[in-house]
């Protein structure tokens, strides 16, 4: 029943969204054969499916968590918000290693297997987003060396 009551909810927030996407995104100009508006339209039908596919589905099991698992996932929120809030001052590599290697260690990991996932992570992702894909990835204290 909660989870009815939840997606009727978030069912609401997608409809108006895909409303948003269909009349008032646009883009001057399309770079892609799909186009810069496409996605968010893409995005909030399929968001809207969903949300219907939640509604109407029969309740199977009844969720219930523990107050450790409730901790652990605002420990884990808490984590990605500290991820969001220094992702532009110290740039996409450390802030992406930092985060990866605390939630390395946060899910049990050794420190050195941890350190080598962070480390490949922040420079990998760097290098595939920054200089294969071409994206614009933010620098932050690091802009004079990137």
């Amino acid at each position: 029943m909660i989870d009815s009551i939840f997606a009727g909810a978030v069912l609401l927030v997608a409809l108006a969204y895909v409303v948003l996407a269909f009349t008032v995104i646009g883009a001057p100009f399309q770079y892609d054969p799909l186009g810069p508006e496409s996605w968010p339209r893409i995005i909030g039908s399929f968001a809207v499916l969903c949300c219907v596919a939640l509604i109407i589905r029969p309740e199977f099991e009844d969720f219930s968590a523990s107050k450790q698992t409730l901790l652990r996932l605002a420990v884990l929120v808490g984590m990605l918000c500290a991820y969001a809030f220094l992702f532009k001052p110290l740039g996409f590599i450390i802030s992406t290693t930092m985060f990866s290697f605390a939630l390395s260690k946060f899910l049990g990991a050794r420190v050195k297997p941890a350190g080598l996932f962070a480390v490949s992570a922040g420079v990998g992702g760097y290098v595939l987003c920054k200089m294969i894909l071409d994206l614009n990835l933010p620098s932050g204290i690091l802009k004079q060396f990137l």
